[in-house]
C-alpha cells in the first residue's frame, strides 16, 4: 500500500472563525473559544476547527472529531462546541482539505472513496491533525481520542485498526468494514454506536465486525438502537434523505441514548 509521509506542522496559524467566535454561557461559566488552525498534511493545505473552554486554563483531553462524507460542515463543527463545553479540547478535522465540502451524494461518494481505497492517505490527514492539536497548550497529549460520524466514523474504527495510540475512539453510524483488525496494532477501546434500521450497513457487516473484535479479544462495546437510521444523529437528516432519496433520518432518541453513552465511555478511558 502506498505510503503517505504527513508534512512538517512547524507553519500553522490560529485566527478567529468569526466575529462571535467567543460563545459565553453565563449559567454554566462556560466560555467556548472557536479556532480555525491551517496546516499541512501530504499534498493538501487543512483547514480544522478547534473549540474548548477558555473559562478555565488547564490542560484537558483532546478528542478528534472526524466528519460524515459531507465533509467539515457545521454538523461536525458543533459536535466539536458541544464536547469544548464538556470541558474537553476538541478539533474538527478537515479530512479533504482546502475546507472542501459537498453538497449532494455523488460529490461526497467521490470526495470520500479515496480515503476508503487507501486507509493510509486516511492515516495521514488524522495523524497531521493529532499531531497539530498536541501542540496546543490546552492539550493533555497523554489523553486522546476520536469519533467520527458516517464517513468519520469508518475512519476512527480504521485509525484505531492501523494501530494508533488513543485512549478510545467512538463511531456514530459508521460503516463497519475496513481494513483487518490485528491483535498486536489494534490498541484503542472502541465504542461502536449503530442504528438497528441502517440500510447501509448489512446484518452480515455487523456481524463480521463482531466476529473479528471478538478473535483478537478486543475491548469493544456494540451498541445499537432499536429503529435507528444511518445519519440518526444529525438533525438535518432526515430533510437530507427526503431529498436525495436516501433512507436516512433524525432519531432524537438514538442521538441522545448515543451520547450518553459516550460519556460513560470516556468516564471509562480517560482516568
Amino acid at each position: 500500500m502506498k505510503k503517505y509521509f504527513v508534512s512538517a506542522l512547524i507553519l500553522f496559524s490560529f485566527f478567529s472563525c468569526n466575529n462571535d467566535a467567543d460563545k459565553t454561557n453565563a449559567e454554566n461559566k462556560v466560555m467556548i473559544k472557536e479556532e480555525t488552525v491551517i496546516y499541512a498534511a501530504d499534498t493538501a493545505k487543512m483547514y480544522s476547527f478547534v473549540a474548548y473552554d477558555s473559562a478555565v486554563n488547564i490542560k484537558r483531553p483532546v478528542i478528534l472529531v472526524l466528519p460524515e462524507w459531507w465533509g467539515l460542515n457545521d454538523y461536525t463543527k458543533d459536535r466539536a462546541r458541544q464536547l469544548a463545553a464538556m470541558g474537553y479540547l476538541a478539533m474538527a478535522v478537515d479530512m479533504y482539505g482546502d475546507a472542501k465540502t459537498a453538497n449532494n451524494p455523488e460529490l461526497a461518494g467521490s470526495m470520500a472513496m479515496p480515503f476508503y481505497l487507501d486507509p493510509l492517505l486516511a492515516k495521514s490527514r488524522f495523524d497531521a491533525a493529532l499531531a497539530l492539536i498536541k501542540t496546543n497548550a490546552m492539550a493533555d497529549t497523554s489523553q486522546v481520542a476520536a469519533i467520527g460520524y458516517c464517513f468519520g466514523g469508518g475512519m476512527v474504527l480504521n485509525m484505531a485498526r492501523l494501530g494508533e495510540n488513543l485512549k478510545g475512539v467512538v463511531s456514530f453510524h459508521g460503516n463497519l468494514t475496513g481494513v483487518p483488525a490485528v491483535k498486536n496494532l489494534l490498541k484503542a477501546p472502541i465504542l461502536v454506536c449503530h442504528g438497528e434500521a441502517d440500510q447501509f450497513v448489512s446484518k452480515e457487516e455487523v456481524a463480521l465486525f463482531k466476529k473479528q473484535m471478538d478473535s483478537i479479544s478486543a475491548f469493544y462495546t456494540f451498541k445499537s438502537y432499536p429503529g435507528a437510521t444511518h445519519a440518526f444523529s444529525n438533525p438535518e437528516a432526515t430533510a437530507t434523505g427526503k431529498k436525495f432519496s436516501m433512507p436516512i433520518e433524525y432519531n432524537a432518541a438514538a442521538d441522545s441514548a448515543s451520547w450518553v453513552d459516550m460519556k460513560h465511555f470516556f468516564k471509562k478511558i480517560f482516568r
